[in-house]
């Protein structure tokens, strides 16, 4: 342990901290330097009693936020001369410091505080004697179960500076001398009541992967949003590491005036790529924030690379949110501002923090690249040469425009502008410079008034410029808050990736349904509600998340088993010959209903007739143990349609191929009841049928470790099969997205290209789960 380390533990100690959680707090770098400066500043008032104000100090310490902690010299003196002599009136202080950084004014802190406000024994008294007896007939019927933590509350409120402890003796004494001592049945255990509950099942592989699992099952997006620990609009300062400035409570104020206190929030995509399962996570955040606190969230594009834009991205952003049920209150676009950012450029340049540097990209990269030899350069210079870079005067590559400030990462003077002679997609040739990330991404949620600037946790690395450049322009800044980005393994996000993919003609667009962009999970036929359930599933913590698609695949199978009316289609057909067809005597045609267990939600008409088909899988020439399908000398039923059927004879080609079966039919009644029931189609409609599966083999296939050669090296090739199967009548009229479930086979849904070859084409969506008695 070093010298200094064994200086704090010993000055820990001096307020009363026992050796193992002088150690703990020793770990907390931040703790550790707010309780060592709080300890030297009783030191220089009161050496002497700095163990009777320890617990407070420690208390102060662990409270204090970054933005208010030049007050802390302040409240120690206040706390050492015992003006703040409780937990509560510390809190107090703090609330009030956070909110006056900048002008603290101490009879309003010891107003706030209570400071002087002294409650004696008898206002105790007299206080809980007006409580407990208006509370007197609930306390007599239920004596001891009454919840006397209801009672010390409610004298808490109305004495908020009295000591705890004894408002609880108090209470306890007079609540004794109303009831008496407690009986034998106020000892008596409650009585349980009981519950018919389920048996709690082990968490499978769908619910759990990796020792990921989701945060709670039962929650929807709103419920979520409700319980984030963020700000209120207007409360900027009291967020863990907002820079507060002379200017910022005026700013606020404004801002307020502005957004009538509103919630408002942004979903700022890139238009250069479609929208990918991660997407969804942060439509879902930003838009629920919003809607859960009735505030409004704008859809911004960050149209600041002209070179990669097209307009199919922008449109299909905009369909991709709508899709999941959000409704922007504006779509905008980084461009809107171009104007503006400019401007605020050239203040920065003018106020010295920001300059036009020569060095080239490979120069500036890393994290300890040579200082720019152009930093210091004079501030008109800095001017004529960024209007230069303006006016297409400076080549491309050639020049760029630098901020003064070094991100947490270690990354010195970000990039603010690049030159770029290509049109913009919106603004035409009429710019030539265009803003960064970096430089932009702040600037745009300030002129928007965003209250909460909500991003993953990569972006955490640039908050401190996030916060420094609003500042350094004196304007609103907002609040910016991270989450942990979502993952799904056996696939790739990338859209230099993907593209790649589609170049490479593995496969055929963004949309295609073994990628995991919206636009193919809509394509694959995952209900929205279901990805937006998904994501609320997943909560909201700083941890990345990197999970199997059978979790997001349970909670589709979960709402589309409620909301995909059955059909029977045969993927693998087999003809069957019902040789005693014309002796049986039935309707050739059944009325069925569209879910079994609901037949008020519709029902569709399905043909029989003398020749039906059957899965190739329910037929097995050779009985195996648990079989329980057909077999020579081993029937099977057919759903609704009150038939056994028998094996008459096995019809085969020369090479042994099975090509049909002639089979006998008897009804089914009490003593002719077979071990299973299949389904099978007649006078069939012929579908096209697509069955995925991963289109990688390994979980990650960007680990160079797990993929030495590439992720396009490890293509599953098997990620698409396609055949021919027989649908029931049922399927007539279909439309592209529509969702069945094929009834013991799985979910599916009508596919775009229905309309171009004129043949039902339809995509597996997902299994169904296994079934063990299914044999």
């Amino acid at each position: 342990m070093t010298e200094i380390a064994d200086s704090m533990i010993s000055a820990f100690l001096s307020v009363g901290l026992n050796e193992k959680k002088a150690k703990e707090t020793l770990k907390n770098e931040t703790l550790s330097t707010y309780l060592k400066q709080a300890i030297e500043e009783a030191s220089k008032i009161s050496p002497h009693s700095l163990q009777d104000c320890g617990s407070l100090l420690y208390h102060l310490a662990s409270k204090i936020k970054s933005q208010s902690s030049i007050h802390l010299p302040l409240l120690v003196k206040y706390i050492v001369s015992k003006a703040l002599d409780s937990t509560l009136r510390v809190d107090a202080a703090l609330e009030y410091v956070l909110s006056h950084v900048n002008a603290v004014n101490e009879k309003e802190l010891e107003a706030s505080c209570g400071v002087g406000v002294i409650v004696t024994s008898e206002d105790i008294e007299e206080t809980v004697s007006k409580v407990v007896e208006k509370h007197k007939a609930e306390l007599l019927d239920k004596r001891y179960r009454y919840n006397l933590g209801l009672v010390m509350q409610e004298v808490r409120t109305l004495l908020k500076w009295a000591d705890g402890k004894y408002i609880k003796s108090e209470v306890d004494v007079q609540v004794l001398n109303l009831l008496g001592p407690k009986t034998e049945a106020d000892l008596a255990p409650v009585p349980k009541v009981k519950v018919n509950e389920k048996k709690s099942k082990p968490k499978s592989n769908e619910t759990q992967e990796n020792g990921f699992e989701f945060v709670e099952e039962n929650v929807n997006i709103g419920d979520l949003m409700k319980k984030l620990p963020f700000h209120k609009p207007g409360e900027n300062f009291k967020s863990d590491g907002y820079v507060v400035t002379e200017q910022t409570h005026d700013l606020l104020r404004e801002h307020i005036k502005y957004t009538g206190g509103k919630v408002r929030t942004r979903f700022p995509p890139e238009p250069n790529g479609i929208l990918h399962i991660g997407h969804a996570k942060a439509i879902n955040i930003n838009f629920g924030y919003a809607a859960a606190h009735n505030g409004i969230c704008f859809l911004r594009y960050d149209d600041t690379n002209p070179e990669k834009e097209e307009e199919k991205f922008f449109t299909g952003i905009k369909d991709m949110v709508q899709w999941l049920g959000y409704k922007p209150y504006q779509i905008t676009h980084s461009s809107d501002y171009f104007h503006q950012l400019y401007e605020w450029a050239v203040k920065l340049i003018k106020k010295g923090l920001a300059y036009v540097c020569h060095q080239k990209s490979d120069e500036m990269k890393g994290f300890n690249p040579l200082p720019s030899p152009w930093r210091e350069r004079p501030v008109e210079e800095n001017v004529k040469l960024f209007e230069a870079m303006k006016n297409g005067l400076i080549d491309e590559g050639e020049a760029t425009l630098r901020m003064k400030i070094t991100l947490e990462e270690g990354k010195q003077d970000p990039v603010a502008y690049r030159i770029k002679f290509l049109p913009h997609h919106r603004t035409g040739d009429s710019w030539c410079i265009y803003p960064t990330y970096d430089y932009t991404h702040c600037l745009c949620d300030s002129i928007e008034h965003i209250t909460h600037s909500l991003c993953t946790k990569e972006f955490q690395s640039r908050r401190s410029s996030y916060y420094w450049l609003c500042n350094a322009l004196d304007i609103y800044c907002p609040v910016q808050w991270e989450y942990g980005r979502l993952n799904v393994n056996y696939t790739v996000v990338s859209k230099r990736k993907i593209a790649k993919l589609i170049e490479e003609n593995i496969v055929n667009d963004w949309d295609d349904p073994r990628l995991f962009t919206l636009t193919a999970l809509r394509r694959r036929g995952f209900p929205p509600e279901a990805i937006n359930k998904f994501c609320a599933r997943m909560g909201v913590t700083g941890a990345q998340a990197v999970v199997s698609p059978n979790m997001l695949e349970a909670v589709v199978r979960e709402v589309l088993n409620d909301t995909a009316p059955r059909v029977m289609v045969v993927i693998d057909p087999l003809p069957l010959h019902i040789v005693n067809f014309d002796q049986l005597n039935v309707d050739t045609k059944f009325t069925v209903p569209d879910f079994p267990n609901d037949a008020t939600k519709g029902s569709h008409d399905i043909q029989f007739d003398r020749t039906i088909y059957i899965e190739k899988s329910d037929f097995k020439v050779i009985q195996e143990k648990g079989y329980r399908r057909l077999a020579p000398g081993q029937g099977v039923g057919l759903r609704y349609a009150g038939l056994v059927l028998e094996v008459d004879k096995v019809n085969t080609k020369c090479n042994g191929a099975i090509t049909s079966i002639d089979v006998k039919a008897t009804p089914v009644d009490v003593d002719n009841k077979p071990k299973a029931f299949i389904h099978w189609v007649a006078r069939p409609i012929s579908i096209e049928v697509r069955l995925y599966s991963t289109l990688f083999l390994h979980k990650n296939p960007e680990d160079t470790y797990q993929v030495p050669e590439g992720y396009l090296s490890d293509i599953n090739p098997d990620s698409l099969k396609v055949s021919i199967g027989y649908a029931d009548s049922g399927f007539v009229g279909v439309k592209p997205y529509d969702r069945f479930q094929f009834e013991r086979v799985g979910f599916f849904t009508v596919d775009r290209d229905s309309n171009i070859n004129h043949k039902p084409v339809v995509n597996l969506t997902v299994s169904l789960k296994e079934d063990s008695g299914k044999s």
